[in-house]
């Protein structure tokens, strides 16, 4: 028999916790309890030491997929909990997927997709990643790719987003070699605590700003295409790149602003 379901974690108990450097995990998918967790070691990508190979420029300069925010964290949330073959099990269980749609919808909790069309032209997520923010902070939870790169476009996008909206600090909180690979380091708990209280404030723009400072007035083929698949009027109200008021494109892609603004220091 599965364990009955909790109730979801409250909006303010969560955001303390995050705010005093722990968060919640399960120890697996049907456990309806969870246990918080205060690393010794925290991993951060720093905002201006992403590291973005060749050909993963080439990847985002090509715009090879639709990029949004918030457009289906739900979506992402769940895609994140599915089993894969290096994790079976997941600590991401329904008692923190409701958690965090709750958190989410508190503003608090936000998603970066990456979308292709499939065969019938609808838009398909292959891609993304979901966290939390605070002040000027973003704890990035998990991330999932069901085709390559699109998780690493997902992060490429979410550090720009950062740097554009007044972020200040992108923790990742367990180091991984994919993460080690993309310029994260480790530091003491400690020292992760003061760069938090460092990062008090509001940043000056929401992702969704910034998002669109990237992306509006933009139509590529995978943009353009998707956006009327979404089902909504226009790609800016889909989070997908929509076309100029004149009909001509933008002379710079939503991926090639990205990389550009990757490449600028700070």
């Amino acid at each position: 028999m599965h364990a009955p379901i909790r109730p979801p974690i409250p909006v303010e108990t969560l955001l303390l916790a995050y705010r005093s450097g722990i968060f919640p995990m399960a120890d697996n998918r049907e456990d309806a309890e969870v246990f918080w967790v205060e690393p010794r070691e925290r991993a951060i990508i720093p905002l201006d030491g992403l590291h973005i190979s060749k050909s993963l420029r080439k990847v985002l300069r090509a715009d090879r997929f639709a990029v949004t925010v918030d457009r289906a964290f739900e979506q992402v949330i769940r895609a994140c909990a599915e089993p894969r073959d290096d994790h079976p099990e997941t600590w991401i269980s329904e008692r923190i997927v409701q958690s965090y749609i709750g958190l989410h919808r508190a503003g608090h909790a936000h998603s970066v997709e990456c979308w292709l069309a499939g065969e019938d032209g609808a838009p398909q997520l292959v891609g993304g990643l979901y966290g939390v923010s605070f002040d000027r902070v973003f704890c990035g939870e998990s991330m999932f790719s069901r085709v390559p790169d699109a998780s690493k476009v997902s992060l490429a996008w979410l550090v720009a987003l950062m740097r554009r909206a007044g972020f200040a600090l992108l923790d990742c909180q367990f180091m991984t070699e994919h993460l080690r690979a993309m310029g994260a380091t480790e530091l003491a708990q400690a020292d992760y605590r003061r760069l938090v209280e460092r990062a008090q404030g509001q940043p000056h723009d929401s992702l969704g700003t910034a998002w669109r400072h990237f992306s509006g007035g933009y139509a590529s083929g995978v943009g353009a295409a998707l956006g009327a698949a979404v089902g909504v009027a226009d790609g800016r109200a889909a989070g997908l790149p929509e076309a100029s008021g004149d009909g001509a494109a933008e002379p710079s892609s939503p991926g090639k602003r990205i990389v550009q603004s990757l490449t600028q220091t700070s």
